[in-house]
């Protein structure tokens, strides 16, 4: 594209995953740009820096054209998980110093003897009592010892402490001894950051509260010089306007924001691609979905429901093992519900201590990457076997940027997988693949069972670089009928991106059962909250008018361990209504009514949001009926009776309505559509590809 012919607007977003840094740039026709680098380990900004410039400059346009820039990364959850955070000590009230330790008292495998607890980021010699005490309705029991803190404060100095979480019983109920501490901190030591409980989680629950603060103010200091150099970078490129950040629930905040509570960006990426599943899945007409994203070092899933992804607020960090709940350590953040597998396309393939293939969790990564990038890595992964197995073209590899080595692939597959097994090199590569796919659908199964779904219903909408590769063996797995892929699919959580509203997250824990409140306090408790995230859309120049709130309640039964989450009626009877929306929502998340017993609250929550983008996602390309078809290669598909001559497609070429019978593979510049035998593939207007089996 000319200068003279460019929009004058373009929005741009980039995600940094573990092994790719993926853009996508887009303008009122549709995708206009695509991008996918390896990342850059030690200086993330960087590569996300030379995606932007190389897309730009392929445009032919000055960063001046580019009117919102939207980031998302990595960066926060992998300082967790590798310990490179502040050193950072813990306030709390005296006798509670170890809640982190402690707990929830609760062995998460009760049988495995060599059990690892979640290892905290505060070491006990950095945990302190402090004299106070705040009882569960708001009330002082005991004052802050105020001279307690100030000797804290010099002697955290002297040892070298960077950042202190301050986290006292009971401060969602007052937060005012913890705010004293804080500003004691921060006079005695103007340094030091510090994190209050009351504001990064005001939620009920003593182990996780603790733990969210903890982890917010851990990574503060990195995630803020990340962010600063970020917004230099793209300031140095001409971006006039200043970054946003994707958030774990599907929103934007501003630098300034995100740098405040950056534990909120944990699960940035996988977010957007969640958005991106559901605006082609609606567009489709399909409300309720399973969104699938296969990247370079984890597969992730997500279930759509009524056109919106699912919202958690109990998640875990750095698991011990990694699909069991309880070894990790838990963020009360609110996040897109979302399972991770770790298989991706980097994922490592060996025999176990049994003897039998295994695939998992551990990755190539990006340096040295799978053995077929011949950048050193011996071991063979997903990719190797998908090379080998004919899906992937070795010179079409990122368009050609990246040729890949089948001969590499064969000798990491043969001396790692076939000779201990004693399989060909084809059948320990189709073993890997099967196998990758089998462990997906297991995942997936249980992810949307749990969540009152049948998998076997749901759409199938796949991306990330491997996702459209492996998505017709997990939904056959699933015995789904149908797989959606979306255009750019290999950078769809960047696209994802570029669909999301600027939106916050507000939570009070004031508990108790619903007759006990009246519906004026309610009212107090939500209008408090919107208040508070609209200040924060304003800084973010976001119109008021334009502005919308959602408010939400978690409730349970009288008695019960765990809650559900229901929208709150803005209206109606007080609190017949609540309780009814309750009722619904219990019987269909666990096919039957609850027991005749009072309803209670234990957490009000308001999400305050702008606007949501509207403009078309499809992929502007240049169809050429003729041009369509680039070749073929044998594949390997064993229902046609192994390796079979395969036509390949080149997507940017297909018509809207373009259709083929598999065997077949359509090929874009960062990924691969897998049409198996006995499926159906067709190409409608916003450039999504639909395949389709027969009704079993």
């Amino acid at each position: 594209m000319s200068a003279d012919a460019a929009p004058a607007g373009i929005r741009t977003g980039v995600d940094i995953g573990g092994t790719f840094t993926d853009l996508a740039a887009v303008d009122s026709t549709g995708i206009i740009a695509v991008r996918k680098v390896l990342t850059t380990t030690g200086e993330p900004a960087r590569g996300m820096e030379q995606a932007l410039l190389q897309s730009i400059g392929n445009l032919g346009v000055e960063g001046t054209r580019i009117t919102q820039f939207v980031h998302g990364t990595t960066l926060i959850t992998n300082a967790l998980i590798e310990r490179t955070g502040s050193v950072t000590a813990l306030l709390t009230t005296a006798g509670f110093r170890d809640v982190l330790e402690m707990a929830r008292e609760h062995r998460y495998e009760l049988y495995d003897l060599m059990l690892e607890p979640p290892r905290p980021l505060v070491p006990r010699y950095l945990r302190f009592d402090v004299p106070e005490r705040v009882l569960a309705d708001g009330t002082v029991d005991l004052p802050l010892d105020r001279m307690h803190v100030q000797m804290l404060a010099h002697e955290l100095v002297e040892h070298g402490v960077e950042a202190v979480a301050i986290c006292f019983l009971h401060s969602f109920a007052n937060p005012d001894h913890e705010q004293e501490a804080a500003a004691i901190l921060k006079e005695a030591a103007p340094g030091l950051q510090v994190c209050i409980s009351s504001d990064v989680a005001p939620e009920i629950r003593e182990y996780e509260r603790a733990s969210t603060t903890v982890a917010n103010v851990y990574v503060r200091e990195l995630a803020a010089r990340y962010l600063a150099d970020l917004r230099d970078r793209t300031a140095a490129a001409g971006v006039g306007p200043a970054p946003q950040i994707m958030l774990s629930h599907g929103g934007l905040a501003t630098v300034d924001t995100a740098a405040r509570y950056p534990v909120r960006m944990l699960e940035s990426g996988p977010a957007g691609g969640a958005l991106a599943a559901a605006a082609f899945g609606a567009a489709a007409g399909w409300q309720d979905l399973l969104a699938f994203d296969m990247g370079g070092t984890t597969a992730k899933l997500c279930v759509v429901q009524e056109g919106v992804p699912l919202v958690t607020h109990a998640f875990e960090v750095d698991r011990r093992y990694r699909l069991r709940a309880g070894s990790g350590l838990p963020v009360k953040v609110p996040v897109i519900d979302m399972i991770e597998i770790g298989v991706g396309g980097g994922s490592l393939a060996r025999t176990n201590a049994l003897g039998l293939l295994a695939v998992g969790p551990e990755s190539a990564g990006s340096a040295p990457g799978p053995a077929c990038y011949g950048h050193g890595g011996e071991r063979p992964t997903v990719t190797d076997a998908d090379l080998l197995l004919g899906y992937l073209d070795p010179n079409y590899f990122l368009g050609g940027d990246m040729p890949l080595h089948p001969r590499a692939a064969a000798t990491a597959v043969r001396r790692h997988v076939g000779e201990p097994l004693g399989l060909s090199i084809v059948d320990a590569a189709w073993g890997i693949h099967t196998l990758v796919n089998e462990d997906m659908a297991n995942a997936a199964r249980v992810h949307t069972c749990e969540r009152g779904q049948d998998p076997a219903q749901l759409p199938l909408v796949a991306f990330g670089g491997a996702g459209p590769v492996h998505a017709a063996g997990v939904a056959a797995a699933l015995r789904s009928g149908r797989v959606i892929v979306p255009p750019a699919a290999g950078v769809m959580s960047a696209v994802g991106f570029l669909t999301a509203p600027m939106a916050f997250d507000f939570a009070r824990s004031a508990g108790g059962r619903l007759t006990d409140f009246r519906q004026a306090d309610v009212e107090e408790i939500f209008t408090s909250m919107r208040c508070e995230g609209e200040r924060l859309l304003v800084d973010a120049s976001v119109d008021p008018m334009a502005m919308s709130h959602q408010r939400l309640a978690d409730l349970r039964y009288a008695g019960q361990g765990s809650e559900l989450r229901v929208p709150v009626p803005a209206a109606g009877r007080w609190p017949d209504d609540l309780v009814s929306a309750f009722q619904r929502e219990y019987q269909r998340r666990y096919g039957r009514v609850g027991p005749d017993v009072p309803v209670e609250v234990l957490t009000w929550r308001v999400v305050v949001s702008g606007p949501r983008p509207h403009q078309p996602l499809t992929l502007r390309v240049t169809a050429s009926p003729s041009a369509a078809q680039k070749g073929s290669r044998a594949a390997y598909f064993p229902a046609a009776g192994g390796f079979v001559d395969t036509p390949v497609f080149d997507r940017y070429q297909l018509e809207a309505d373009f259709a083929v019978d598999g065997p077949a593979l359509i090929e874009e510049r960062e990924s691969t559509v897998v049409v198996p035998p006995g499926a159906q593939c067709t190409a409608s207007a916003d450039g999504c590809l639909h395949l389709e089996w027969p009704a079993r």
